[in-house]
């Protein structure tokens, strides 16, 4: 888009469903300045906005002078994920190969720069959270404690075939979403973070952990042991004043 109006040129987006849904949105928020290519403007984990939405949004509040042109899609609205569109399902990336692990992706995703495996290499990416070093029992076992809603998690072993710790068996997590309407992405996430860093402080390497997180505050929380997953008011930092900012961007009903 900033290539297009930096050549006079114009715009299309052919939009898509948010596989996801178009409902939820979550924090924590983007740092102001913390903007990079794998975080690119300043949203929340789960903004549940589709393509040719955030196309409008960063349009405006980057201020591009584009001639852009949004083709919505037809039949589509906020409440349906994609196994509700009749749709085939397309990977929108090698390692997301069902909606199931896209649903799981907000949260297990925030730990993939660490030093665990998130089944990158393996049938099941981010379905699935392990190392050599952990115990799958033990951490399975901190997880139920959190009585997190919609997920179960049980003790697996895999051994990744390519990325992190390729061929070295892995101990660790299966993610099994039971309750799709009650499951919360980003605090499972977080509390699987939680839960490493108060099971494994030597092991676990924390120096990347911002890297998709991009969030002072709730990376030092998470390493100082204060963060509620699910309850944290410093979750919800900034998030009214973005549903505020994205209202008038929204396509569908």
């Amino acid at each position: 888009m900033k290539a297009a109006a930096e050549h006079k040129k114009g715009f299309v987006v052919l939009d898509r469903p948010n596989p996801i849904g178009g409902q939820t949105v979550t924090g924590p928020m983007l740092d102001q300045g913390q903007e990079a290519f794998v975080a690119f403007h300043s949203m929340p984990v789960r903004h549940g906005m589709t393509i040719g939405e955030l196309a409008k949004m960063f349009r405006d509040e980057l201020k591009l002078d584009l001639d852009l042109t949004v083709i919505p899609c037809e039949g589509w609205n906020r409440q349906m994920t994609w196994d509700q569109t009749g749709l085939t399902w397309i990977n929108p990336s090698p390692n997301m190969r069902s909606l199931t692990q896209a649903l799981l992706y907000p949260g297990v995703g925030l730990i993939e720069s660490t030093n665990v495996s998130v089944g990158r290499g393996t049938d099941t990416p981010f379905q699935i959270v392990g190392d050599p070093w952990i115990s799958g029992t033990d951490l399975a076992r901190e997880l139920d404690r959190a009585e997190l809603p919609g997920v179960v998690f049980v003790p697996v072993e895999f051994t990744p075939e390519s990325s992190k710790h390729a061929n070295v068996l892995c101990h660790g997590i299966e993610l099994i979403i039971t309750d799709r309407n009650r499951f919360e992405s980003v605090a499972t996430g977080l509390a699987i973070a939680k839960a490493l860093r108060k099971l494994y402080p030597d092991n676990w390497e924390t120096k990347n952990l911002n890297t998709l997180l991009r969030n002072q505050v709730i990376r030092d929380a998470v390493l100082d042991g204060s963060l509620d997953p699910r309850f944290d008011p410093r979750l919800r930092v900034g998030l009214f004043e973005f549903q505020q900012r994205r209202q008038k961007y929204l396509i569908y009903p």
